[in-house]
C-alpha cells in the first residue's frame, strides 16, 4: 500500500456509491467532486478503510438505512485511516500532514472524507491521531470494533479471578474483546468454529465450538463456573451464561436486545477508549489480525468475504 502525497487542491475523488440499497451488487466505484473542509472540519485523504458487519447491514434495505439516517445516493463503510490534507477555519487540533484514523458513518470508502472535528462517528465523523508504530491498515480497523469491544467490557468489567465467556470471539469485535479482557487479567473462553481454534488461542482465548452442546462443553472447561459473558453474535452465549448462573448484570450483547441484559454500543464507549486501544497497538500489547486487504476496485469481493462471517480478523480496503 502506497502512502499518498498531500494534495490539498484535489478537485475530484473516487468514492463507493449506492444508488439503491441492497447487497454487494449495488456497490459501485464512482468519480465524484472532492469534498471541501468547511469551518470546524478537516479533510482526510483516506489510505485504508476497514469493513464491519454494520456497513452492509445498514445498507441492505431501505428500512434499515432509514433508521440510521441514510438516504440515496449513499456512501459506504465507516472506519478509515489516512492523512489530513485540508484544514478548515477555526481548527487548531489538526494540521495538514497529520496521520489520523476514526469513523464516518457510511462514507469512509472514498479517496477523501470530511470530518467535523467536534463530531461523532454517526454525526459528522470523528478523528484521532494515529500513533507512531501503527500502520494505516491497522488504524483503519480500530474505530467501530475497538469502541464496541471497550463498551462491552465496561458493562461486564472483567478482571483477575473472572472467567469470561465470549461468543463470536474470532470476529472483528472479538479480537479486541479477547485481548482487552486478557490484559485486564481475566481468563477467556471464546466460542467459534472448529477452524477458528488456532486463531483464538493466538489471541489468548481458550476455544470452544459453538452450537448444540455448548453448555456442556463450557461446563466441562470451567467446572468452577463462568462469572461474566459477552455475546458478540446473537443470543446463544447469553443463554448459556444464564444457565450457568451468571447474573444478568454481568452479561452483555451487541447484536440482540434481551430483557434484563444491558446491551453494549460502541457509541457509549468511555471517552479516550479508542485512543487507549491505539496506544496498546502501538506498544505491541494488542494486535489486530488483518485477514485480507483488497483494492477499492474489488469492493464487492471484499464485502462478500466479510459478510460470510468466516473471516478470522479484519478485512481492509486500500485506497
Amino acid at each position: 500500500m502506497q502512502e499518498p502525497g498531500v494534495h490539498t487542491s484535489a478537485t475530484t475523488s473516487r468514492a463507493i456509491r449506492l444508488e439503491s440499497f441492497g447487497g454487494p451488487e449495488v456497490l459501485s466505484l464512482r468519480e465524484v467532486p472532492a469534498p471541501r473542509a468547511a469551518s470546524g472540519q478537516i479533510r482526510v485523504r483516506v489510505t485504508a478503510a476497514g469493513l464491519n458487519p454494520m456497513d452492509w447491514i445498514i445498507t441492505s434495505d431501505a428500512d434499515t438505512a432509514t433508521r440510521f439516517g441514510l438516504t440515496l445516493p449513499s456512501g459506504f463503510g465507516t472506519d478509515y485511516a489516512g492523512v489530513v490534507d485540508q484544514v478548515g477555519d477555526g481548527v487548531t487540533a489538526f494540521a495538514v500532514g497529520d496521520r489520523v484514523f476514526g469513523g464516518a458513518l457510511s462514507r469512509a470508502v472514498a479517496d477523501h472524507v470530511v470530518i467535523d472535528v467536534a463530531g461523532a462517528i454517526a454525526v459528522g465523523g470523528d478523528a484521532h491521531r494515529t500513533p507512531d508504530g501503527v500502520d494505516d491498515r491497522t488504524a483503519a480497523t480500530l474505530a467501530i470494533a475497538g469502541c464496541t469491544a471497550a463498551a462491552a467490557l465496561a458493562v461486564v468489567n472483567p478482571g483477575p479471578g473472572d472467567t469470561l465467556l465470549i461468543g463470536g470471539a474470532g470476529g472483528g469485535v472479538g479480537v479486541f474483546a479477547v485481548q482487552l479482557a486478557r490484559l485486564a487479567g481475566a481468563r477467556v473462553i471464546g466460542t467459534g468454529s472448529a477452524t477458528s481454534a488456532d486463531a483464538l488461542r493466538a489471541l489468548g482465548a481458550e476455544p470452544v465450538a459453538y452450537g448444540d452442546g455448548l453448555l456442556d462443553r463450557v461446563r466441562a472447561m470451567a467446572p468452577a463456573g463462568v462469572t461474566a459473558a459477552i455475546d458478540l453474535y446473537g443470543t446463544e452465549t447469553m443463554q448459556v451464561a444464564r444457565e450457568l448462573g451468571v447474573p444478568d448484570e454481568r452479561i452483555t450483547t451487541i447484536a440482540a436486545q434481551v430483557d434484563g441484559i444491558t446491551p453494549a454500543n460502541g457509541a457509549n464507549a468511555a471517552p479516550g477508549a479508542i485512543e487507549e486501544i491505539a496506544h496498546l497497538v502501538a506498544a505491541g500489547q494488542l494486535r489486530v489480525p488483518i485477514a485480507a486487504s483488497f483494492p477499492v476496485e474489488q469492493i464487492r469481493a471484499a464485502v462478500e468475504l466479510q459478510a460470510s462471517r468466516h473471516v478470522h480478523g479484519k478485512v481492509v480496503i486500500d485506497l
